[in-house]
């Protein structure tokens, strides 16, 4: 892939919690994408050094970018779902790096947007996005994610949230009911736990059976998603058809709270294994549904992102956005 303007070359990560990638930067160009699995490495300072003693043939990096599956304070990450601890003010001087980066994941793919390209995405509505204006990223995955790119005097920043433990809304007397379901269960019913994560998928599929008094056999995500899909469920299917719509009302809540007139984007592990589903479903409707501000979130665009690594498009804008 071709992006960026620097000719220092640089350390490439996204670190989850089961797998690290990592690639070298070099000028415009992006290199070949290397993998290694966290469980095999004790610490991340251990996996760098392995991925850089295998790369020797090549210029090392002396930055590096780092995007963790967590949040992020101080330049440190304590991951999650993996003992690794990933603290750049200690990984410079260990590897010999004049500046590391840590940052939020999802903070990463916002950054990657102003880069994203027409074969990256597919569009589900609305008008041209206004130049200069916040662009929003929302991602269902493992978790809910949400961050915001805003751009003021050509600086740019990215804001990160814990949007997906706000309080889940209802849009109607039958998703008011699924949520009171839920509530007996959890107390209270966030965006994330209630429908906009893989286990809020099969939250929202439980409830909704519960609610219509109806026998569905227990199913992970994925099989609710299949299941819906290929029409083998009528629960499963109108679980996905809630998803959607609680996805698009939450976008749109999300972006006259962000002001996000540039655009939408839907990204996460979950909505692009769907996409000719979301598209024909109430998401946009839902969106725009904001009363007197319909006009307002009409001309927003919103899109699917649908390249896989778009996080290192990200590293890379921020590294060339950061570069001294």
């Amino acid at each position: 892939m071709s992006i960026g303007k620097t000719g220092q070359t640089i350390l490439l990560a996204d670190i989850g919690g089961t797998n690290a990638r990592f690639a070298l930067s070099r000028g415009d160009q992006i290199g070949a994408i290397d993998y290694v699995k966290v469980a095999d490495f004790p610490t991340v300072r251990e996996a760098i050094g392995d991925v850089l003693a295998r790369w020797s043939g090549s210029e090392q990096p002396k930055r590096a970018v780092l995007a963790v599956a967590g949040p992020v304070t101080n330049n440190r990450c304590v991951m999650t779902n993996s003992p690794w601890v990933i603290d750049g003010n200690e990984l410079q001087p260990a590897l010999g790096f004049d500046r590391v980066h840590v940052l939020n994941d999802f903070e990463v793919v916002a950054w990657s947007l102003p880069a994203l390209q027409p074969a990256d995405l597919i569009p589900l509505g609305g008008q041209g996005g206004l130049a200069g204006e916040p662009l929003l990223v929302i991602g269902p995955g493992t978790g809910f994610g949400v961050s915001c790119l805003i751009e003021r005097h050509g600086a740019r920043l990215a804001v990160v949230t814990e949007a997906g433990h706000a309080t889940l809304p209802a849009e109607n007397e039958r998703e008011e009911r699924v949520i009171a379901c839920m509530r007996q269960r959890f107390g209270h019913v966030s965006i994330e736990r209630g429908a906009l994560s893989g286990s809020g998928l099969q939250s929202l599929y439980e409830a909704l059976a519960e609610v219509d008094g109806a026998q569905a056999p227990k199913r992970n995500a994925a099989e609710i998603t299949q299941a819906a899909l290929d029409g083998s469920c009528s629960i499963s299917r109108g679980t996905l058809e809630m998803f959607c719509a609680i996805l698009g009302s939450v976008a749109g809540n999300l972006a006259v709270t962000f002001g996000a007139r540039g655009g939408v984007y839907v990204a996460g592990g979950i909505a692009p294994r769907f996409p000719e589903f979301l598209a024909a479903s109430a998401f946009r409707a839902r969106f725009e549904a904001k009363g007197r501000f319909q006009d307002y979130l009409h001309n927003i665009p919103s899109w699917l992102v649908i390249k896989s690594d778009a996080s290192f498009v990200g590293l890379k804008m921020f590294a060339d956005h950061s570069a001294d």
